[in-house]
Protein backbone atom coordinates (compact mmCIF):
# COMPACT_ATOMS: atom_id res chain seq x y z
CA UNK A 1 0.00 0.00 0.00
CA UNK A 2 1.72 3.26 -1.28
CA UNK A 3 1.76 5.87 1.50
CA UNK A 4 -0.92 8.18 -0.31
CA UNK A 5 -3.71 5.38 0.20
CA UNK A 6 -2.23 4.44 3.87
CA UNK A 7 -3.75 8.74 4.74
CA UNK A 8 -6.67 8.30 2.97
CA UNK A 9 -7.43 5.17 4.74
CA UNK A 10 -6.51 6.74 7.71
CA UNK A 11 -9.01 9.68 7.39
CA UNK A 12 -11.91 7.83 6.12
CA UNK A 13 -11.44 6.17 9.71
CA UNK A 14 -10.72 9.38 11.77
CA UNK A 15 -14.54 10.37 9.92
CA UNK A 16 -15.84 7.37 11.10
CA UNK A 17 -14.50 7.23 14.93
CA UNK A 18 -13.49 10.86 15.54
CA UNK A 19 -10.66 9.36 16.64
CA UNK A 20 -7.57 6.91 15.77
CA UNK A 21 -4.11 6.38 18.13
CA UNK A 22 -1.02 5.73 16.09
CA UNK A 23 -0.10 2.04 18.15
CA UNK A 24 -3.30 0.80 16.42
CA UNK A 25 -2.65 2.17 13.23
CA UNK A 26 0.54 1.17 12.99
CA UNK A 27 -0.73 -2.38 13.62
CA UNK A 28 -3.64 -2.16 11.25
CA UNK A 29 -1.28 -1.21 8.25
CA UNK A 30 1.53 -3.38 9.54
CA UNK A 31 3.93 -0.62 9.12
CA UNK A 32 5.96 1.21 12.01
CA UNK A 33 4.52 4.00 14.71
CA UNK A 34 7.00 6.06 13.33
CA UNK A 35 5.31 6.08 9.61
CA UNK A 36 2.05 6.82 11.69
CA UNK A 37 3.61 9.72 13.18
CA UNK A 38 5.11 10.86 9.85
CA UNK A 39 1.35 10.20 8.38
CA UNK A 40 -0.04 12.31 11.07
CA UNK A 41 2.66 15.45 10.49
CA UNK A 42 1.54 15.56 6.61
CA UNK A 43 -2.18 15.55 7.44
CA UNK A 44 -1.97 17.94 9.80
CA UNK A 45 -0.07 19.99 7.43
CA UNK A 46 -2.61 19.74 5.14
CA UNK A 47 -5.47 20.99 7.88
CA UNK A 48 -6.57 17.34 7.55
CA UNK A 49 -6.24 16.06 11.17
CA UNK A 50 -5.01 17.47 14.55
CA UNK A 51 -2.20 15.39 16.38
CA UNK A 52 -2.62 14.62 19.86
CA UNK A 53 -0.71 12.65 22.63
CA UNK A 54 -0.61 9.20 20.66
CA UNK A 55 -3.12 9.68 18.14
CA UNK A 56 -5.45 12.55 15.78
CA UNK A 57 -8.42 13.72 16.20
CA UNK A 58 -10.45 15.66 12.95
CA UNK A 59 -9.38 18.72 11.94
CA UNK A 60 -11.34 21.73 14.10
CA UNK A 61 -12.19 24.70 11.20
CA UNK A 62 -11.46 28.30 12.25
CA UNK A 63 -14.47 29.51 12.45
CA UNK A 64 -18.05 27.58 13.21
CA UNK A 65 -21.45 28.27 14.74
CA UNK A 66 -22.02 27.89 18.17
CA UNK A 67 -23.84 25.12 19.42
CA UNK A 68 -27.60 25.35 20.01
CA UNK A 69 -29.06 26.35 23.24
CA UNK A 70 -30.01 23.20 24.35
CA UNK A 71 -27.07 21.75 23.67
CA UNK A 72 -24.89 24.94 25.31
CA UNK A 73 -27.11 25.07 28.38
CA UNK A 74 -26.86 21.70 29.60
CA UNK A 75 -25.91 19.85 32.77
CA UNK A 76 -22.61 19.12 31.15
CA UNK A 77 -20.32 16.56 30.58
CA UNK A 78 -18.99 14.78 33.65
CA UNK A 79 -15.47 16.55 32.19
CA UNK A 80 -17.54 19.79 32.47
CA UNK A 81 -18.66 19.43 35.71
CA UNK A 82 -15.27 18.04 37.28
CA UNK A 83 -13.60 21.55 36.04
CA UNK A 84 -16.31 23.66 36.96
CA UNK A 85 -16.37 21.91 40.49
CA UNK A 86 -12.67 23.01 40.96
CA UNK A 87 -12.87 26.34 38.95
CA UNK A 88 -15.38 27.26 41.62
CA UNK A 89 -13.24 26.32 44.27
CA UNK A 90 -11.35 29.26 43.75
CA UNK A 91 -14.39 31.74 44.43
CA UNK A 92 -14.34 33.41 48.58
CA UNK A 93 -16.71 35.28 50.15
CA UNK A 94 -17.52 38.57 48.97
CA UNK A 95 -15.89 37.83 45.71
CA UNK A 96 -17.35 39.87 42.78
CA UNK A 97 -17.22 37.54 39.95
CA UNK A 98 -17.70 37.96 35.99
CA UNK A 99 -19.44 34.55 34.36
CA UNK A 100 -20.28 34.66 30.68
CA UNK A 101 -22.36 33.20 27.93
CA UNK A 102 -20.05 29.95 27.08
CA UNK A 103 -21.47 26.31 27.94
CA UNK A 104 -18.93 25.41 30.49
CA UNK A 105 -19.83 28.87 32.01
CA UNK A 106 -22.99 27.65 32.46
CA UNK A 107 -22.38 24.52 34.25
CA UNK A 108 -20.08 26.76 36.89
CA UNK A 109 -23.05 27.72 37.88
CA UNK A 110 -24.58 24.46 40.03
CA UNK A 111 -21.43 24.46 41.33
CA UNK A 112 -21.29 27.87 43.07
CA UNK A 113 -20.19 27.76 47.05
CA UNK A 114 -23.50 28.03 49.44
CA UNK A 115 -23.57 30.18 51.91
CA UNK A 116 -22.03 32.86 51.47
CA UNK A 117 -22.26 36.28 49.69
CA UNK A 118 -21.45 36.69 46.23
CA UNK A 119 -21.48 39.67 43.66
CA UNK A 120 -22.15 37.92 39.91
CA UNK A 121 -22.15 40.30 36.77
CA UNK A 122 -23.40 38.53 33.31
CA UNK A 123 -23.70 39.17 30.15
CA UNK A 124 -25.94 36.21 29.79
CA UNK A 125 -29.87 36.53 30.33
CA UNK A 126 -30.16 32.66 31.01
CA UNK A 127 -26.88 32.62 33.54
CA UNK A 128 -29.07 35.66 35.15
CA UNK A 129 -32.42 34.15 35.03
CA UNK A 130 -30.60 31.11 36.70
CA UNK A 131 -29.20 33.16 39.60
CA UNK A 132 -31.91 35.96 40.14
CA UNK A 133 -33.41 34.11 43.21
CA UNK A 134 -30.52 32.69 44.67
CA UNK A 135 -29.89 33.72 48.00
CA UNK A 136 -26.82 35.27 48.60
CA UNK A 137 -26.05 35.96 45.20
CA UNK A 138 -26.91 39.85 44.42
CA UNK A 139 -26.36 39.47 40.13
CA UNK A 140 -26.24 42.75 37.47
CA UNK A 141 -26.60 41.71 34.15
CA UNK A 142 -24.96 43.92 31.66
CA UNK A 143 -26.89 46.29 29.54
CA UNK A 144 -26.60 46.01 25.70
CA UNK A 145 -28.41 44.67 22.40
CA UNK A 146 -30.15 41.22 23.22
CA UNK A 147 -29.16 38.39 20.72
CA UNK A 148 -31.11 35.87 19.56
CA UNK A 149 -28.98 33.21 22.18
CA UNK A 150 -29.85 35.81 24.92
CA UNK A 151 -26.33 37.38 25.15
CA UNK A 152 -25.18 40.60 24.79
CA UNK A 153 -21.94 41.74 23.94
CA UNK A 154 -22.25 44.47 21.76
CA UNK A 155 -20.47 47.63 21.93
CA UNK A 156 -22.91 48.74 24.77
CA UNK A 157 -22.09 46.07 26.30
CA UNK A 158 -17.90 46.53 26.06
CA UNK A 159 -18.45 50.28 27.45
CA UNK A 160 -20.55 48.50 30.33
CA UNK A 161 -18.31 46.31 31.16
CA UNK A 162 -15.63 49.09 31.80
CA UNK A 163 -17.40 50.58 34.52
CA UNK A 164 -16.52 47.40 37.13
CA UNK A 165 -13.74 45.81 38.19
CA UNK A 166 -14.02 42.09 39.61
CA UNK A 167 -11.76 39.58 41.73
CA UNK A 168 -12.63 37.03 39.18
CA UNK A 169 -13.49 36.17 35.56
CA UNK A 170 -13.80 32.92 34.30
CA UNK A 171 -12.36 32.72 30.65
CA UNK A 172 -14.17 30.25 28.30
CA UNK A 173 -14.22 29.73 24.54
CA UNK A 174 -14.37 27.95 21.61
CA UNK A 175 -10.41 27.13 21.78
CA UNK A 176 -7.29 27.88 23.72
CA UNK A 177 -4.24 27.39 22.85
CA UNK A 178 -0.78 28.29 22.99
CA UNK A 179 -1.56 31.00 20.46
CA UNK A 180 -4.31 32.28 22.57
CA UNK A 181 -8.44 32.29 23.90
CA UNK A 182 -10.36 32.63 20.59
CA UNK A 183 -13.86 33.34 20.29
CA UNK A 184 -16.45 32.71 17.54
CA UNK A 185 -16.85 36.32 16.06
CA UNK A 186 -14.52 39.73 16.57
CA UNK A 187 -17.39 41.24 19.12
CA UNK A 188 -17.41 38.63 20.91
CA UNK A 189 -13.73 38.80 21.17
CA UNK A 190 -13.69 42.75 22.00
CA UNK A 191 -15.87 41.81 24.64
CA UNK A 192 -14.37 39.36 26.10
CA UNK A 193 -10.58 41.61 26.46
CA UNK A 194 -12.65 44.03 28.18
CA UNK A 195 -13.69 41.53 30.85
CA UNK A 196 -10.33 40.51 31.50
CA UNK A 197 -8.45 43.91 31.45
CA UNK A 198 -11.34 44.84 34.29
CA UNK A 199 -10.33 41.70 36.22
CA UNK A 200 -8.14 41.17 39.30
CA UNK A 201 -7.71 37.33 38.22
CA UNK A 202 -8.39 35.45 35.14
CA UNK A 203 -9.32 32.10 35.45
CA UNK A 204 -9.81 29.64 32.04
CA UNK A 205 -11.85 26.84 32.02
CA UNK A 206 -11.52 24.36 28.98
CA UNK A 207 -12.33 20.76 28.40
CA UNK A 208 -10.14 18.50 26.18
CA UNK A 209 -12.13 19.00 23.11
CA UNK A 210 -11.09 22.83 22.82
CA UNK A 211 -8.23 22.84 24.46
CA UNK A 212 -5.12 22.87 21.97
CA UNK A 213 -8.13 24.49 19.44
CA UNK A 214 -7.89 27.87 17.79
CA UNK A 215 -10.57 30.06 15.92
CA UNK A 216 -11.83 32.82 14.22
CA UNK A 217 -11.44 35.72 16.47
CA UNK A 218 -8.91 35.84 19.15
CA UNK A 219 -10.21 37.20 22.61
CA UNK A 220 -7.06 37.63 24.63
CA UNK A 221 -3.18 36.13 25.14
CA UNK A 222 -2.71 32.75 26.45
CA UNK A 223 -0.23 35.10 29.01
CA UNK A 224 -3.12 37.02 30.31
CA UNK A 225 -4.74 33.68 32.04
CA UNK A 226 -3.39 33.87 35.73
CA UNK A 227 -4.32 29.76 35.90
CA UNK A 228 -5.97 27.09 33.22
CA UNK A 229 -8.16 24.36 34.44
CA UNK A 230 -8.46 21.34 32.42
CA UNK A 231 -9.64 17.93 32.61
CA UNK A 232 -7.45 14.53 32.35
CA UNK A 233 -8.72 13.64 29.12
CA UNK A 234 -6.30 16.91 27.60
CA UNK A 235 -3.26 16.26 25.36
CA UNK A 236 -0.38 16.28 27.84
CA UNK A 237 1.94 17.87 24.67
CA UNK A 238 -0.47 20.75 24.90
CA UNK A 239 -0.83 21.85 28.18
CA UNK A 240 3.09 20.96 28.11
CA UNK A 241 3.13 23.75 25.64
CA UNK A 242 0.83 25.75 27.27
CA UNK A 243 2.91 25.24 30.66
CA UNK A 244 6.04 26.84 28.67
CA UNK A 245 4.56 30.07 28.55
CA UNK A 246 4.46 30.26 32.50
CA UNK A 247 0.93 29.55 32.78
CA UNK A 248 -0.03 27.20 35.90
CA UNK A 249 -2.22 24.45 34.40
CA UNK A 250 -4.72 22.02 36.79
CA UNK A 251 -5.70 19.16 35.38
CA UNK A 252 -9.53 18.39 37.19
CA UNK A 253 -9.97 14.24 37.97
CA UNK A 254 -13.37 13.10 36.72
CA UNK A 255 -15.03 11.34 39.99
CA UNK A 256 -15.53 7.71 39.76
CA UNK A 257 -13.56 7.60 36.56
Amino acid sequence: MFAEERREKILALLNEEKRVMAKDLAEKFQVSIDSIRRDFSIMEEQGLLKKTHGGAIPSVKVRHAPPLPEKRYSEGTPQGNAIAKLAVSYIRENDTVFIGSGSLSYVLLKHLPDQIPLTIVTNSMRVADVLKERQGVETYLIGGRVKPSGNITDVLANEFIRQFKFDICFVTGGGISEEGIFVATPEVGAFGRAVSAASRRRIGIATHHTLGNEGFAKAGRIEDLDLLVTDEDADPETIQRIQALGIKVIVAQVEGK
